[in-house]
């Protein structure tokens, strides 16, 4: 992985979302315009904290966070989510 060059600040934490799923269960394929927005990615950055919030999320953790939660940044061509840490709902 290469290393960015964008250090979140505060709470905030850094997330590359995981690909949508290109085929249900059952094996149907899904076309681009009914896919849904991912809501699980790995977190690549990660902010020092405040004196209220502690960090609890780390580099390298699989998160699942709210269907409208971050926005969406494009870096060196790569999509990523800002989101804060408050917005993630579990580490996978």
């Amino acid at each position: 992985m290469s290393k960015l060059k964008i250090k979140p600040l505060a709470d905030r934490v850094l997330v590359e979302p995981k690909e949508a799923e290109e085929k249900t269960a059952s094996g149907i394929y899904i076309p681009d315009t009914a896919k849904e927005k991912p809501q699980k990615g790995t977190v690549v950055a990660v902010g020092p904290g405040t004196k209220d919030v502690t960090m609890e999320v780390k580099v390298d953790d699989v998160v699942l966070y709210g269907k409208y939660a971050g926005t969406e940044i494009n870096v060196d061509g790569k999509d990523y989510l800002m989101m804060k840490q408050s917005d993630i709902l579990a580490i996978i």
